[in-house]
């Protein structure tokens, strides 16, 4: 039996891994300062491979940096040993029980960048739609703060703001790089992680102000590429106005949008508005349509610009139809012709689609400079086959609704009281977002910025108008409430606490206000998990530094206050199973055992475990199959247990802890 590992995959590693397995000629060895050998790369060589300038020192170059960088780099490529422990207590099933655990949504108290890292081995390209609502950085103390972040002196030493006689040469330290380099190390590592787990067709949405929009943006080109890079869209936040600076009220905010893979995403856009269907007056046996000219006007629409699009088409006065030959039926002969100017034009299409697609195609008399004439027109329908017609996403969101005001006025009717939560995002905001994106029933939408809970709303929310199962994980910290604050008077201790009883009480109104109409499978329910410490003892990780004197009180290698519930997800996390996934308990002479994903899991972590539970596993012929190191009831069943999955499941991946 393997050891499982239990503890994140260091990324720098795994990098070496990919490189060397590239070029494995660039492999070399080197001594470090102290004195070991260590692997090493050799630049030469690697220059050679890829017969490109490496920039090196202080030679000049296009670049995004700031103090401790490098540092941030790291910090997201490091392993950790941390675990997510279950909290049955907060959790609620599907249709909405307290404590059920049957739910597929995820509610993950603890630190951010820790729990990427324990999900980036079991999500890698697995979540569709990512959106976050990071700290703004407007002077604020930051709520995440990493350890690689430096005091204001050793920044003002790395940023060269002191001169060689140790003067300052610049007085407002904050305004000139502090906030914006703490911001960027709090972020740069997130959003590395947050990148491996979007799928292909994944898509990102980032809420910002004004304080950090150009570095979002410079952030999100060098992680996810410039080609990745879909643009932002003002969202008019504010309409009266924020009085934040003196000069100017800014009435609007960003969402910056990255893909993982532009030619992989499909931004569908919005569904079309009342004012817009109206333009669809008209019907024939395929439906309501509108009429577009055929005529170009705009880009390049002379006909210098493109001669191939400037031809004759001929129309039967009769009908109205369309031909390209003229007859004694075709007679009437129509060329795109700009009317203001009477230069000649171009058509939107060419000979070949209209030969396609000419049924499409209608000629209408019109008044044109006082006089009748002719002009070609396209039938747009407003359905396609049995898909909605819609309209590209707007880089300009005005709608009333999408007033943050909303998203006050929303937690204040959930809880019945003002001042629970301050600047909650409104539900349609997130509901616009998804709304644009082609989301399949079974999609997962991460917020690891989670705040209130808002987006886990809102996916309920969608879920319950189109019977869609798509899944919701929100990542938050336990930041404390403010002892004075409203929050705190009413209980709520933590941002998580309102987090999840936000989710509690929007689950049961949504399931409410739609009555009969509620997909009989709507999960309004989350799993609670929790960030802790691994369940291992350090003997686990280190076996090599435990003395002699220490193997009495290391006989079991697991923390005395666990349960097996904890190792069970601590084993999903480092076998990379869905921590959604159905668990059934079952007892199997008289032994506690998991089964996970429809047996694709069988995990027993009890004491004492005999041959009739070994047996009675591997006659399940699960995938993987996993047990504590010392669960054997003797010596006898630790001897015969290879034996006996070599009998009925020989293909079980067998695993300890």
């Amino acid at each position: 039996m393997d050891k499982l590992k239990m503890q994140t995959v260091n990324k720098a590693d795994e990098n070496y891994r990919k490189l060397a397995e590239l070029f494995p000629n660039v492999v070399t060895e080197t001594i470090d300062e102290y004195g070991e050998v260590v692997r090493a790369i050799d630049k030469d060589v690697l220059m050679q491979e890829i017969a490109v300038k490496v920039v090196e020192g202080r030679e000049e170059r296009y670049q995004f940096t700031w103090p401790d960088k490098k540092k941030a780099m790291l910090a997201a490529n490091a392993p950790i040993t941390a675990t997510l422990r279950p909290v049955v207590a907060d959790s609620v099933g599907k249709d909405g029980t307290p404590g059920g655990f049957d739910s597929e949504n995820l509610y993950i108290e603890g630190d951010n960048l820790e729990v990427l890292k324990l999900l980036q081995e079991t999500y890698l390209g697995k979540v569709k739609m990512i959106y976050i609502d990071p700290p703004y950085n407007t002077g604020n103390d930051f709520v995440y703060e990493d350890d690689f972040a430096q005091s204001a002196d050793e920044y003002m030493g790395n940023s060269g703001q002191y001169d060689e006689e140790g003067n300052r040469l610049v007085t407002n330290t904050e305004s000139n790089g502090r906030f914006h380099t703490d911001w960027l190390n709090m972020i740069y590592p997130r959003l590395k992680i947050a990148k491996d787990l979007l799928a292909d067709d994944g898509v990102i949405f980032i809420s910002i102000d004004e304080n950090e929009i150009e570095n979002i943006i410079k952030l999100g080109c060098e992680i996810f590429g410039e080609d990745n890079h879909l643009g932002e869209i003002v969202v008019k936040s504010n309409p009266r106005g924020s009085m934040s600076t003196a000069e100017i009220a800014s009435l609007h905010e960003y969402l910056s949008i990255f893909s993982k893979n532009r030619l992989e995403c499909r931004i569908i856009g919005h569904l079309l508005t009342e004012n817009m269907t109206s333009e669809y007056k008209y019907k024939d046996e395929n439906g309501e349509y509108r009429l577009l000219g055929l005529r170009m006007r705009g880009g390049f629409w002379r006909r210098s610009d493109r001669p191939n699009l400037y031809y004759p088409i001929y129309i039967t006065p009769n009908t109205g139809l369309v031909s390209l030959e003229r007859s004694s039926e075709y007679c009437e002969e129509v060329f795109p012709v700009q009317p203001s100017t009477m230069e000649d034009g171009t058509w939107r299409w060419s000979k070949e689609k209209v030969i396609e697609q000419g049924y499409l195609l209608l000629g209408k008399k019109i008044t044109r400079n006082g006089e009748l004439c002719w002009d070609i027109y396209q039938k747009d329908y407003l359905t396609k086959g049995n898909q909605e017609r819609r309209t590209k996403a707007k880089s300009i969101w005005d709608e009333p609704e999408i007033n943050y005001q909303n998203g006050t006025v929303e937690i204040k009717s959930l809880f019945a009281k003002s001042g629970i939560f301050d600047y909650s995002k409104p539900v349609f905001l997130i509901m616009r977002i998804l709304e644009m994106l082609d989301l399949k029933d079974e999609d997962i939408i991460l917020d690891f910025f989670s705040g209130s809970a808002t987006t886990a709303h809102a996916v309920m929310k969608l879920n319950a108008e189109d019977g869609g199962h798509r899944k919701f994980i929100m990542v938050q910290l336990p930041e404390k409430t403010d002892e004075k604050s409203e929050a705190y008077k009413a209980g709520y201790k933590n941002i998580c606490e309102i987090g999840k009883e936000r989710i509690r009480r929007a689950g049961r109104k949504i399931k409410e206000d739609a009555g009969l109409t509620a997909p009989a499978d709507l999960d309004i329910g989350f799993r609670c998990l929790r960030l802790d410490e691994s369940n291992m003892k350090p003997v686990y990780y280190t076996p090599d530094e435990v003395g002699q004197q220490d193997l009495f009180s290391l006989v079991d290698n697991v923390k005395e206050d666990r349960t097996p519930e904890d190792l069970l997800f601590q084993v999903m996390l480092d076998l990379g199973v869905l921590l959604s996934s159905p668990i059934e308990v079952k007892e199997i002479a008289d032994k506690k055992v998991f089964n996970v994903a429809d047996g694709f899991l069988l995990a027993c972590f009890d004491h004492d475990v005999t041959e009739e539970t070994v047996k009675a596993i591997a006659q399940m012929k699960p995938y993987y199959a996993v047990f504590r190191d010392s669960s054997m009831a003797n010596d006898s069943v630790a001897t015969n247990f290879e034996q006996i999955f070599e009998t009925y499941s020989p293909d079980t991946v067998r695993k300890v802890l």
